[in-house]
């Protein structure tokens, strides 16, 4: 994989929008710069890259706009060691950019074909986050409790398991809605019963889907 002159400029362009749309979290704009997002799209893609819209990456799944990845980040509010649960790895882009701001991550993934991709593409960046093939909806309560869990796929509602696996005083960050808007939504959890919930706006996510079986890898 080859990163030239012309991509880290096309990488700057792109991290002058992100700024320009409200993400002024120097850290966020900083791992978008040190993971070249065209490792994780088609050749054939190569050039549009760097502006801000989604592609499909294979079973029917889409790498999310820049935007929504660095927003998303943003209302996490990522401190360094955070143990962050990641519901929906897809092509790995933003699992990189959680691994960058030095989270310690598990990642579930329920397609396959994505798992593995994502599995090479974190192995070349020499990032070691816990990989899992499984379903997302049940977390992995064996590996918790988390500082912070991101879902980057559309629930229909807020899953339970999810919710007992945030710490107290931790972060979820969700998209919850049906399969063509989603209100984006963040809970802080205030004890084990209670929860603030914000809303942040209207998005569209590949819907959240369910799998038997977990396998760590």
């Amino acid at each position: 994989m080859i990163d030239t002159y012309k991509h880290k400029g096309l990488r700057k362009n792109l991290i002058n929008e992100l700024r320009e749309k409200g993400i002024t979290d120097y850290k966020i704009l900083e791992a978008f710069d040190a993971i070249p997002r065209h490792y994780f799209l088609d050749t054939v893609f190569e050039q549009q890259a760097y502006s801000n819209i989604a592609f499909q990456i294979g079973a029917g799944q889409t790498i999310s706009h820049p935007f929504t990845v660095a927003f998303q980040t943003s209302l996490l509010g990522i401190k360094k060691s955070d143990s962050v649960l990641e519901i929906g790895t897809g092509s790995g882009f933003q699992t990189c950019i959680l691994c960058e701001l030095g989270a310690k991550v598990v990642s579930i993934e329920r397609q396959r074909e994505l798992f593995i991709k994502a599995k090479e593409m974190l192995r070349f960046f020499k990032f070691t986050p816990r990989l899992i093939y499984g379903d997302g909806y049940k977390g992995q309560e064996s590996l918790g409790p988390y500082d912070k869990i991101l879902v980057t796929c559309g629930a229909p509602f807020i899953p339970e398991d999810l919710k007992k696996q945030l710490k107290i005083g931790g972060i979820m960050v969700i998209p919850v809605g049906d399969r063509d808007k989603q209100k984006m939504l963040r809970l802080t959890k205030i004890n084990q019963n209670e929860y603030i919930e914000e809303s942040y706006g209207d998005f569209s996510f590949v819907p959240m889907l369910e799998r038997t079986n977990h396998i760590i890898g």
